[in-house]
């Protein structure tokens, strides 16, 4: 029953993330920046998960200076996923800027391999293959769609990919024995403070706030900063870590999905066949890889 609670909780909690496009695109076709957006965005989850926090009277216990810093510096990790994942929606169709914050898989792996030594067995480096083959057909490039959209977003998609990899390696290996609300909140804090530096600029177009960018930027905050941590912290220590990463992949259908029948983007048969190989790169890697430990552990 545990294990069912567990897989439901992360289901719930990857669905929501995919909800996140939606939300920014509707802010950008408001005619809102991308400053502006993340701004009001990463204010909102600074003042829900401090209120979470505070009211939940989450222990501090194990907290120094030193800590608080390295949890700030990783919560950057997330104001930059959030700058390049939605500026890369500015000039990308949002399922192809989906699939390539997706490259975060393959791209966590390397990073385990360069600064944990841990090199990628041979599942792995074949799970790799098999996600640039889904990404092939999945950005459309055989019937030519992608020509003539701007260089820009494709570096942005990819260097959102690179910034949540790195967020993931960081938060696994950072205070990890600090409450998960008071390591969450300090986290956004760090993001908001990078947010507010990088885009003081448009601090002064925020204010009066207006009723779509509230609306926006709130969508933007539940289902992309809130609700999937909250989803997660309780579902993951329900569930093994592989499944967990198994089942999160639900993240990469639900978004394009919901980008074809709420966006109205065309998403071909083709593009559905990359993404199929991408979420069965996925499930082969996990799977196989612990397969691989039980052998060996035998």
């Amino acid at each position: 029953m545990k294990l069912n609670k567990g897989i439901l909780f992360i289901l719930l909690g990857a669905s929501f993330f995919g909800f996140t496009p939606i939300f920014a695109k509707m802010g950008f076709s408001y005619g809102y920046s991308l400053g502006q957006i993340n701004i009001v965005q990463m204010t909102i989850s600074f003042i829900l998960l401090w209120s979470f926090t505070l009211l939940k009277r989450s222990s501090f216990k194990g907290l120094n200076k030193n800590k608080v810093l390295q949890i700030m510096i990783t919560g950057c990790f997330i104001g930059l996923t959030s700058i390049f994942y939605y500026g890369s929606m500015q000039y990308l169709p949002a399922s192809l800027a989906i699939i390539l914050i997706f490259q975060f898989v393959w791209i966590g792996i390397i990073l385990e391999w360069i600064f944990s030594k841990i090199k990628p067995a041979p599942i792995t480096i074949l799970s790799i293959i098999l996600i640039l083959v889904g990404v092939f057909f999945a950005s459309n490039v055989l019937n030519g769609d992608i020509q003539g959209l701007p260089l820009k977003g494709f570096i942005f998609g990819i260097l959102s990919a690179f910034t949540y990899a790195g967020f993931i390696f960081f938060s696994g290996k950072v205070a990890v024995d600090v409450d998960p609300w008071t390591r969450s909140s300090l986290m956004v804090t760090g993001s908001t403070i990078l947010v507010f530096v990088l885009f003081m600029h448009d601090i002064p177009s925020v204010l009066p706030l207006e009723k779509n960018l509230l609306t926006t930027a709130v969508g933007v905050s539940l289902f992309g900063a809130v609700l999937p941590p909250l989803f997660f912290a309780v579902g993951a220590p329900l569930v093994s870590g592989g499944i967990a990463n198994i089942l999160t992949s639900i993240e990469l259908p639900i978004a394009i999905l919901s980008a074809s029948i709420i966006l109205s983007e065309t998403v071909t048969p083709l593009q559905w066949l990359g993404t199929a190989i991408i979420l069965v790169a996925i499930v082969f890697n996990e799977l196989g890889t612990n397969l691989f430990r039980i052998r060996k552990h035998y």
